[in-house]
């Protein structure tokens, strides 16, 4: 792995060829390649990367030491154990959790202890009732991976909420980041609702009436391997597991999903 991070470095990015739009390969930050490789991300965490790709997802955000970055629901940290490090010295990480006790302490939880590799991260809990607490123009990026469909799931007016906050936080020029579980256009699209699968449609939609600009899709998290229609929605396949032990080989095979990264812009 550390030498797949080491050659990203020197060559930049070479991204697979499918059917999305075109996109200019990015080069991997010194800093991401440096958290990336730290050994004191888990092996679990660490074993994921060949499916959420990291180093390519970040570059194609372009997210650099130095910014402050919001990522929206953090979950159990995998994000965060890379951009918390890069941005401890030289920048600033804000999390920003669903406002309920559970998920607010579970993220406390995560960061106690680890002050001198994590920093001490802003928490700034997402109120689909309340303002925002981060200050407006603020923030040069703000993160979201695979976390629209639950947003939808809430409905259109979590939505809406979500990517205002989104934009108001966004300083002009600020990019917004989404990677989420592709759902095909031309599947019904009751199925946002309960498979955890995502039209690009949608997001854009949404985004574009929260005042973003779209800018672009990178390939780099597409699997054409998944075909959208499992028994459990995109659970059936790893890390869940949803049916336990049933074909369990078959949808590892798969791998994980299927995912658009897209990038919009604050004008």
């Amino acid at each position: 792995m550390r030498q797949l991070y080491h050659a990203l470095l020197a060559t930049g990015l070479a991204f697979s060829a499918i059917a999305v739009p075109a996109v200019t390969p990015a080069k991997t930050d010194p800093a991401v390649v440096k958290a990336l490789t730290d050994t004191r991300r888990s092996e679990a965490n660490r074993a994921r990367d060949v499916y959420r790709h990291p180093a390519e997802t970040l570059a194609y955000f372009d997210v650099h030491p130095g910014q402050t970055v919001a990522e929206f629901y953090p979950g159990g940290g995998w994000y965060t154990e890379v951009l918390a490090p890069m941005l401890k010295d030289k920048g600033h990480y804000v999390a920003i959790p669903p406002a309920t006790e559970k998920s607010v302490a579970a993220f406390a939880k995560f960061v106690e202890g680890k002050q001198t590799w994590l920093g001490t991260p802003q928490v700034a809990p997402f109120i689909a009732t309340a303002a925002s607490t981060i200050a407006p123009g603020s923030v040069d990026r703000v993160l979201t991976f695979r976390n629209v469909h639950n947003l939808i799931m809430a409905g259109d007016a979590t939505v809406a909420k979500a990517f205002g906050d989104f934009h108001a936080a966004l300083k002009p020029g600020g990019i917004l980041g989404v990677v989420d579980h592709r759902l095909p256009e031309d599947k019904d699209s009751a199925l946002e609702k309960s498979s955890g699968y995502i039209k690009k449609s949608t997001v854009i939609r949404y985004a574009e009436a929260a005042g973003f600009k779209y800018v672009g899709e990178s390939p780099v998290n597409a699997n054409p391997k998944d075909t959208h229609d499992w028994p459990e929605g995109v659970w059936t396949l790893p890390p869940t597991y949803k049916l336990g032990d049933v074909d369990r080989a078959k949808y590892a095979a798969v791998g994980e999903s299927d995912r658009f990264t897209l990038k919009f812009v604050k004008p």
